[in-house]
């Protein structure tokens, strides 16, 4: 929204306004809204990790708990998923999972294809601790749209479908300067 559509003017309208009056050309058609989904993020962010704690949680290990019960029964997954479902390092998942089979939370059970390979596993408490992280987390976040209307949110969720989505190999940047071809 811009201050003549919205409520009145925000911080993004006030760094927008700076900008037209500084630098004019460095605005673009999408910087507002980049603005405004830096400042969205930052407000989800904000709510996720005002809720956690409350639940004895950090963020790691709430992403490592709906990661597994989102898994499907019976919530496991192979440390190499979580890496690559949740793009932490190895050590990091392994030490935060270390802390979750601490609290009874997950355990660690041999592969049922592999005898070689592990498994990580939700606990019955931790599919009760999780699906309750899950809850408040989208408490937290509904209310952070608490004044956008329901189709508004639609409409954004669906603008903005694979926007930044990765597509494969990012395009080699333009050659300048003294690495241009000659021709």
């Amino acid at each position: 929204m811009t201050a003549a559509s919205g409520p009145g003017p925000d911080p993004v309208d006030a760094l927008l306004s700076a900008w037209r009056t500084e630098l004019p050309d460095v605005l673009r058609p999408t910087t507002e809204l980049s603005k405004r989904i830096t400042q969205l993020a930052g407000a989800l962010d904000a709510a996720t990790r005002g809720v956690l704690p409350g639940l004895g949680l950090t963020v790691a290990e709430f992403d490592i708990l709906a990661a597994l019960r989102r898994s499907g029964e019976p919530y496991r997954m192979r440390p190499n998923e979580l890496v690559r479902a949740l793009l932490l390092s190895s050590g990091g998942i392994s030490n935060v999972v270390n802390h979750l089979a601490g609290r009874g939370l997950v355990v660690r059970e041999p592969s049922p294809d592999d005898g070689r390979s592990t498994m990580i596993r939700l606990t019955r408490e931790g599919v009760r601790t999780a699906e309750r992280a899950l809850r408040a987390h989208a408490d937290a976040h509904e209310a952070v749209f608490a004044e956008a209307s329901p189709a508004a949110v639609h409409a954004a969720a669906r603008a903005l479908r694979g926007v930044g989505v990765d597509r494969g190999p990012a395009p080699r940047p333009l050659r300048t300067g003294r690495n241009r071809s000659r021709s």
